[in-house]
């Protein structure tokens, strides 16, 4: 059963590119979320709590919206396409917690993680990664600064 899958993995990017952005962005979130998790646990050795807390706050669509804004200038004119397609999907729900703009964002982003997983770019995937780890600021200052006067 397993060999079946692994002739599957990596697929070639017009095979991958087939699948509906739905079922990318459904493949997506746990290849992101398992970065996110990945870096938090090798952080520091937490109580599971402060794990999950942590996690919560870079899986939410609001901070996925801004990764997607952060990183649309390094993708490929493919990737990019990739991603406005997982943007401009319909039938999907917006939670309750989230805006429908950062929703779609999120859903961009999430499709081009199982994009690349599909094609085997586990380094594309590490890379982009890393800039939004790095580079896109857990808290907005200006929610910050609302969140110091009230």
């Amino acid at each position: 059963m397993c060999g079946n899958l692994q002739a599957a993995i990596p697929m070639s990017p017009k095979d991958a590119a087939q699948y509906s952005p739905l079922a990318l962005a459904f493949l997506g979130d746990c290849i992101y979320e398992r970065q996110v998790r990945e870096r938090i646990l090798l952080e520091a050795n937490r109580p599971a709590r402060q794990l999950h807390e942590a996690a919560v706050a870079r899986v939410r669509a609001a901070y996925q919206a801004k990764a997607s804004e952060h990183i649309l200038p390094l993708l490929t004119e493919q990737e990019a396409d990739i991603f406005r397609r997982g943007r401009n999907a319909t039938g999907m729900s917006v939670p309750k917690h989230a805006t429908p703009a950062d929703y779609r964002k999120a859903t961009g982003l999430e499709a081009l993680f199982g994009y690349w997983h599909l094609c085997g770019c586990e380094a594309r995937i590490r890379e982009i990664f890393s800039v939004i780890w790095q580079e896109v600021p857990l808290h907005d200052s200006a929610t910050e600064a609302n969140d110091i006067q009230e």
